[in-house]
């Protein structure tokens, strides 16, 4: 199945590097040896040397990652976190989020080169051109303070659901 690249962007192979140029940004990966990547006119086209289940899997894998830079380089990824707890924030500052998450003292966490991210009362947007690079940054902010069970405190993904729990009762 090709990767259709659309209007705007470049990609060139040297040696075992694809470099794939766009309106957001730049991407290169390192191509496996076993793996042959062909750029003809508006397409790349991955081809694997035999049908061992080892480049099966190679195959699939880098056409995905091939996949998922075009479209980093022409919309780019993004993650929404969000901060619940009383007390709980976060603001930028400037390559840096700075977190209140309940702890003696606020969290300084530096970004990516490459990774941007905008706050908005509770509501945490982590964006870039690498799919890789976002989703890492948003666990990595995740596991400041991961969302408990009980009250729901914590920092989550937008879209996940807490299951809850039921506190201690008394007879």
């Amino acid at each position: 199945m090709p990767v259709i690249l659309s209007k705007g962007v470049q990609a060139t192979l040297k040696d075992s590097t694809l470099e794939i140029k766009g309106p957001k940004g730049v991407l290169s990966r390192k191509i496996p040896p076993d793996i042959s990547v062909k750029i003809q006119e508006g397409e790349i086209l991955v081809h694997r040397s035999s049908d061992s289940r080892e480049h099966r899997s190679f195959h699939g894998l880098t056409r995905n990652l091939i996949a998922n830079m075009v479209h980093g380089v022409t919309t780019g990824f993004s993650r929404v976190l969000e901060i619940n707890g009383v007390g709980y924030k976060s603001q930028v500052k400037g390559r840096a989020l700075e977190f209140n998450l309940g702890y003696s003292h606020p969290i300084l966490f530096p970004l990516k080169q490459g990774v941007d991210a905008a706050v908005e009362k509770n509501i945490i947007t982590i964006s870039g051109v690498n799919k890789e690079d976002v989703g890492q940054t948003a666990a990595n902010i995740r596991a400041l303070r991961p969302p408990e069970p009980y009250k729901g405190k914590g920092i989550k993904y937008k879209e996940e659901k807490i299951i809850r729990k039921a506190g201690k009762t008394t007879k």
